[in-house]
C-alpha cells in the first residue's frame, strides 16, 4: 500500500495554499462555510483554483448550505472536490455530483460504532472521518477513537481526519489505513493561518508512517 495523501484543509489563502502544494498535498481544502473561523472568501479559492488546480485537488467544504448555493460556487471557483460536512443526506450527495462533476466527500462526525456504520448509505468517492462535538462541524483538534474505523464494511476510500498532528499521524496511519488524512489546526500557526514548519513536518511524519503493504 502507498502511503497515504495528504489534504491540507482550512486553507485561506494563495501563499498558504501554495506552501501546502510544495509540502506535498494531494488535495488544497478550502472552506467556503461563513460559520467557520477558517472561511475562505469565493475570490480567493478561485484564485487558488486558478493557480494550482494543475496539481493539486481543489476542495470546498460546506456545510449545510442549499444544493444551489454549492452548486453555484463548485463551478465558480472550480472546485474539484466538493466535501459535504453537515447533514446532506445521499441524495443531496448525488445531486451535487451530477450537478457539477467534481468528486464528492462525505464527511461524518464520529463519536459511537453507529456513527462510521451509518456512513455504509453513502455511495460517494470518499469517506471522511472526523470527532464528534457537541455543536461543532470540524475543527475541534480533537481525535476519535481510531479503534472505531475497523466497523467499516464499505469500500468507499477513507479519507482521516480529526486532531491530526505531525506528532499523531503516523499512530492514526497505522490504526486506519487511510487512503488519505486530513489536517486544518494541527498545521497551522493560527486559525486559517499555516505554519510551514507544521506543514513539512506533518507530511514528512506522513511519509515514515508504518502501512500495509
Amino acid at each position: 500500500m502507498a502511503h497515504p495523501r495528504i489534504k491540507f484543509c482550512g486553507i485561506t489563502n494563495l501563499d498558504d495554499a501554495r506552501l501546502a502544494a510544495e509540502a506535498g498535498a494531494w488535495a488544497i481544502g478550502t472552506i467556503l462555510w461563513p460559520g467557520s473561523v477558517r472561511n475562505c472568501e469565493p475570490d480567493e479559492a478561485a484564485r487558488i483554483a486558478r493557480d494550482l488546480r494543475r496539481r493539486v485537488e481543489i476542495a470546498g467544504v460546506f456545510v449545510n448550505q442549499p444544493l444551489d448555493e454549492v452548486i453555484g460556487l463548485a463551478e465558480g471557483i472550480g472546485l474539484t472536490l466538493v466535501q459535504l460536512h453537515g447533514d446532506e443526506g445521499p441524495s443531496f450527495c448525488a445531486e451535487v455530483a451530477r450537478r457539477t462533476g467534481a468528486k464528492v466527500i462525505k464527511a461524518a462526525r464520529i463519536a459511537a460504532g453507529s456513527d462510521v456504520q451509518a456512513m455504509e448509505a453513502f455511495h460517494t468517492d470518499f469517506h471522511l472521518l472526523d470527532t464528534h462535538r457537541a455543536g461543532s462541524f470540524g475543527g475541534t483538534g480533537e481525535t476519535f477513537d481510531w479503534e472505531l474505523v475497523r466497523l467499516r464494511r464499505t469500500t468507499v476510500p477513507l479519507i482521516l481526519s480529526g486532531g491530526l498532528t505531525p506528532e499523531n499521524v503516523a499512530d492514526a496511519i497505522a490504526a486506519t489505513q487511510p487512503f488519505a488524512v486530513d489536517v486544518a489546526s494541527g498545521t497551522e500557526a493560527s486559525h486559517g493561518v499555516k505554519d510551514p514548519e507544521k506543514l513539512r513536518a506533518f507530511a514528512a511524519a506522513v511519509e515514515g508512517a508504518e502501512v500495509v503493504a
